[in-house]
Order: C-alpha cells, then structure tokens, then sequence
C-alpha cells in the first residue's frame, strides 16, 4: 500500500504540469444567431457589421458556422427561395398542376458564382434534378423537389459567410455533422483544406453523432476522418455537461491524439434571461473548477409585449464579458487571459505502466485490508484472488479495471479509516467508565481533534490511488468519468454501522449468528423506514444530478466569493461537524457513536472531491482544506453549546432532586 502511495506521486506531478499548460480563454459567438437577430432589424447588414465590431472590443474573437441549409443562406442574403404556388403568383401565372418544386433565386453575380456549384451538387447528390430559371433579371435554379424537402438538405457552410468573418479579423470553429451522408472522402478533404486556409484550428460538430460515424462499421470512415484531421493540423472541441455524447467522439478524440479543448455552451435562454454577473460568475467558475477554456455564446430575439417591442440579448451578453466586474476581469484576476484555446500538454514520467502497475498492487492491498477487518484469515487469499481477477479482467477491459480498484481504493480506504477510529473511541470510552471522574472536558476535546485529524489523514490515503488509476488525458477531459460515486457515498456507511454493531469486539462468526437470530421488531422496521429515507435523500443529492435549494445557492455563492474556491457544504456544514461532536460525545454517551457514522459522509466527500477528474487539483486540494478548517470551527462551536446545554440539564437536576429531598 505505501509503495502504491509513492509511485502515484510522479503521476500527481504530471497531472499538476499538465493543468498549467492552457490559460488562455475563447470565448464564441454563434453566427446563425446573430444572422437570425439582424433578420428582425431595418437594416440586416449593416447591422451585422456594427455587432461585429462591438463583438471583436468585447473579447469575441471566434465565430461558430454551421453547414449551410436553403434557409440560413436566405437569411444571409445571398438568396430567396419560393415554392410552387409563390414562384406562380411571382410571376403572374396559375401553379402548373401535379407539380411541386422549389425555385431559387440568387441575389447577386458574386452569390451566384460561389453557391450555384455548391447547390446543384448537393441536390444531384440526391438524385434530384436541378435546372436554371431566371426572373426579373436574376439567375437561379429550379430543384425538382418539395421546398419541405430541399430546406432540410443541408451543404457544406457558406463560403462567402466564411471569408467575411475571416476578413474581420475573426477566427472561425465551424460546426459539422454526419447528416450528409454517405461520407465522401474527396469533398470532405477539400472542405478540410479550404478550413486550414481560413486558419480554422478547431471543429465543432452538430447534432448526436460525429462525422463518419454512420458508416463507420462498413467503411472505417472515423479513422479516414481523424487522418484528414491530423493532415490539416485540426483539433476538436467536446461540448460539456451533454445528455448523451456524442456518438463517435471519444474514437474520434483518440484519433487524434486528444487535441480536444473542452466547452461550455450558454444557451439562448440564458443568454437573455440570466443577469450579466451570474454568467460571469459560471465562466469563472467553469475555467477554474473545470478546466474549460472554450464559452460557445449563443444570442436570442426576445419579444416584449408589454413595451410592444423586440430587442435580443446580445447587450446582456456584452455586459456579462466586458462590463467593470465581468467575466474578462474576474478570469485576468486568476491568471487568464482571452485567445485561442488550446489543449493541455500532457507528458508521462518514465516507467509509466510500471508505476500503475504499483499502483494497482497498492489498490488491491488496501482492498484486502478491508475484507480481512471483517474476516482477518481472508486477508491474503482475498489479496491473491483480486490480484488474479484484475490481471484477467485487464485483458478484457484495462478501463474497467483501473476504475474498479479505484472505487475500491476510495470505499476501503475511507471504511479503514472509520473502522479505526471507532476502535479507538470504544478503547477511550472503556478507559473512561473505569475513571471515577471521567476524562476532563479538554482531554475529551484533545482526544477528538486528534481522531479528526487522523480519521481525515487515513482517508487521503485514497486520494493517491485514484489519482494514479486514473491519469489517462480521457479523465480530464471527461470522455471518461470516474464510476460508481453512488456506491462511493453509501457502502462505506453500510460497513461501518455493520462492523460497529457486530465485528466490534466479538469474532465474525459468533456476531453473524447473533444477527440470524435476531427477533425483527417493529422499532427495527421503523427504525430501517427512516434509515431508508434519509439514506434515499443523501443519495439523491450526490452527483452531478443532484438538487439544490436557493438557500443552499446563495450560501454556495457567498462561499465562492469569500474564498475564491467553493468548500463543499455538506462536508464543512454538517458531516465534518458531527464527526468531530461524535467523537468528543461517544466517549461518554455511546449511543453518539451513529453521529460518528453520519461523520463518514464528509470522510467520503473529501475522495468524491478528488474524484473529479476534470477539476484541477489544487482546486480540489484547497477544497478539502478549507472544508476541514470550517468544519472544525462549527464542530466546536456544537461541542460548546452541547456543553451549555448539558451543564444546564445536570443542574436543573440537581436542584429537582434537592427539591425532592426536602419535601
């Protein structure tokens, strides 16, 4: 176990370098939606010009374009589009019966010159005919198709949007899917290229799955898309907090060796809705806690009736990045600085598969300490039989492996810790009850702050391990995440009441037949009712899934604001406190002992905290700290008033029974 202990240390080190080696934040704008903004202003372009230039003083320096549709050109400008019965009544005639096509007209040469060859290529694609149609001295096409049809179609993004955004000085992350389909290898080079030349770095992709992911199976088209990839020198961006990643991703990432930055997407709601210094606030917190070093700014049209208006959020976006106070501040005052983004650079000690290898041994030997605390001949068959089923389960799935020895690492580690200071509890409070006058209130509290401390030590054991299992780049930026938090927050609380109430002082076999013959009573049905209960809302409040209380927010914000990093409520709030109360309690009142058992959650805390993979770890290491120090002061803020309250209680019995003496 120690020798796993030390060979984690020079992967800690690598990850705390890694985590130095991007500081620069981009922030995005979505360029459909600034087009969708303008389509509501008297003058579309030059509209378009004006936010431009606003948004390049703000910190914008990235545009986001989709792959173009019939429609988003429209809203360009670069085209109109009629169906059957419009282009009819535009030209003064009757619609020709059982016929149903779309017409096209180009807006202008240089509109026509660049999409006309984009256009008829898509739709012959599709097998459906395209032909030229003219009107009113304009150009355009007929597509033999329903505009139903011809308006979802969608087509590499426009070019002439590309080279404008280019030629004001922006950079452009385009947004692609696998929508157009089957993957065409050619078309897709040559887009790849003209995207170099535009000093595109980064794709974003649409949509559920990535490019050449539908074909993948027959034709291997994610490998032939990540070569084109790496030939043209362009990474990916993977969108955060996803209900589903997108299906592709993570081969495609691999591919590519991991040049993936990660982002944050704020959506059209919230871009018009939220006030400017809580977005400012999540950009903060999303660089610093969640090494996110990409903010994809969506815009909305937002509809007043009551003023009888429209306007749209782009001046609330603005002020969230640029007002006195905003997200460019408060990002320059921990050290970024607005610019590409790029990804962590990321090297590994020598010897690194030795090295996790030790680590893994140390994983297992921990494992086996825990089982042979309950059942101590267990201890070394248990050891050689996990080692024998990891070396075998390696084989099938490494991943699988690192991440279960991991978990197991975190429930042995945190259960050991616990078993230990319950055993020296018991020990105190037999010394205690053998005193004719007890520990003194000082010694008790002395003995407390020690178990706190060296509970707590024990407990960060684990941290080591499952830093070292989990050191793959896939962790930090979250194509992987760590399993089983779930189990993490509710079996060591199980084993510890367990051993608590039966392994304590007997052997195992006598304490599990007294168990199997225990009468189950009401109270004990009850008693499993509420245990069952509070236990249910403990484990609904864990994980990212988990709700929160605009009170529980506000002091949340608060804590950020004071501390500059947010220690975590339940463990400096409640679990810490009660622990170190438990401890100073049990050794007088054993019945304190299940304020010691509900003390593990702030124990199970401190390795969830680490556990988060994607947090840098010296947020995660100050983290800890500053929830130990708070939950230090309120457990002896507890310890005081119990001592109040008790002093109270013996003396109001003392009086009660001089009372009763006298009478």
């Amino acid at each position: 176990m120690f020798l796993g202990v030390i060979a984690a240390i020079p992967l800690g080190y690598s990850r705390w370098m890694m985590e130095k080696t991007s500081k620069q934040i981009e922030f995005i704008f979505d360029f459909r939606d600034l087009l969708q903004i303008a389509s509501y202003e008297p003058n579309p372009e030059t509209f378009v010009q004006l936010q431009l230039e606003s948004m390049k003083e703000t910190g914008i320096t990235t545009m986001s374009v989709y792959e173009s549709t019939l429609n988003d050109l429209m809203l360009a400008g670069r085209l109109n589009i009629y169906s059957e019965s419009q282009a009819a009544l535009l030209q003064r005639n009757i619609p020709i019966s059982n016929r149903n096509f779309t017409y096209v007209l180009f807006t202008g040469e240089k509109e026509e010159n660049t999409l006309r060859p984009i256009i008829k290529n898509r739709f012959n694609k599709d097998n459906i005919n395209v032909s030229n149609w003219t009107f009113g001295g304009r150009t355009g096409l007929i597509l033999e198709t329903p505009i139903e049809n011809a308006l979802i179609k969608t087509m590499e993004p426009d070019p002439l949007a590309l080279q404008l955004i280019h030629d004001e000085g922006f950079k452009i992350i385009p947004r692609i899917s696998d929508r157009d389909r089957p993957f065409d290898q050619e078309a897709t080079e040559r887009m790849l290229a003209d995207f170099q030349k535009l000093g595109v770095k980064r794709i974003l992709f649409d949509g559920s799955t990535v490019k050449g992911f539908g074909d993948q199976p027959e034709k291997g088209t994610l490998n032939s898309f990540g070569d084109l990839l790496n030939k043209y020198n362009i990474g990916l961006a993977a969108i955060e907090n996803l209900e589903n990643p997108q299906s592709g991703f993570e081969i495609l990432a691999n591919i590519v060796e991991y040049n993936v930055v990660r982002l944050y997407s704020l959506s059209e709601n919230d871009s018009a809705t939220v006030k400017p210094d809580v977005i400012a606030d999540r950009v903060l917190l999303a660089a610093k806690d969640r090494n996110i070093r990409m903010f994809y700014l969506n815009g909305s049209v937002v509809r007043n009736p009551d003023n009888s208006g429209i306007t749209n959020s782009l001046d609330n976006v603005y002020k969230a990045i640029a007002s006195q106070g905003g997200a460019k501040d408060k990002l320059s005052s921990v050290g970024f600085s607005i610019g590409e983004a790029k990804q962590f650079e990321r090297s590994s000690p020598p010897g690194n598969e030795l090295l996790e290898a030790v680590i893994s041994l140390g994983a297992i030997a921990i494992i086996a300490f825990l089982i042979g605390a309950f059942f101590p001949a267990l201890l070394l068959p248990a050891f050689f039989l996990l080692l024998i089923g990891s070396v075998a389960l390696y084989f099938y799935s490494s991943a699988l492996v690192e991440q279960g020895l991991a978990l197991g690492a975190g429930i042995s580690t945190s259960t050991l810790a616990m078993i230990w200071s319950m055993k020296r509890v018991d020990k105190y409070t037999r010394k205690y009850e053998k005193l004719p006058q007890g520990f003194s209130i000082k010694r008790r509290f002395e003995i407390s702050v020690f178990l706190f401390f060296a509970t707590t030590l024990i407990t960060l054991l684990s941290t080591p391990f499952v830093i070292g299992l989990l050191s793959e780049i896939t962790y930090n930026l979250r194509l992987q995440q760590f399993r089983g938090v779930s189990v993490l927050h509710f079996a060591p609380i199980a084993l510890v009441s367990l051993y608590t109430a039966a392994f304590m002082r007997r052997s195992s076999i006598l304490n599990l037949q007294k168990i199997l013959r225990s009468q189950i009573t009401l109270a004990w049905v009850l008693a499993a009712l509420v245990i069952g209960a509070i236990g249910y809302y403990y484990l609904s409040r864990t994980g990212n899934s988990g709700t929160v209380s605009s009170l529980e927010m506000l002091l949340r914000g608060m804590m950020e604001q004071f501390f500059g990093v947010r220690p975590r409520t339940k463990e400096f709030l409640i679990a810490h406190p009660l622990l170190l109360l438990g401890f100073f309690l049990s050794i007088k009142f054993r019945a304190a002992r299940v304020l010691i058992i509900i003390g593990t959650i702030g124990q199970l805390s401190i390795i969830d905290t680490f556990a988060h993979l994607h947090t840098p770890l010296y947020i995660s290491g100050v983290r800890v700290l500053i929830g130990l120090g708070l939950g230090l002061i309120v457990g002896l803020f507890l310890i005081g008033i119990w001592q109040l309250v008790e002093k109270r209680i013996v003396e109001g019995y003392n009086k009660w029974v001089g009372m009763e003496k006298w009478k």
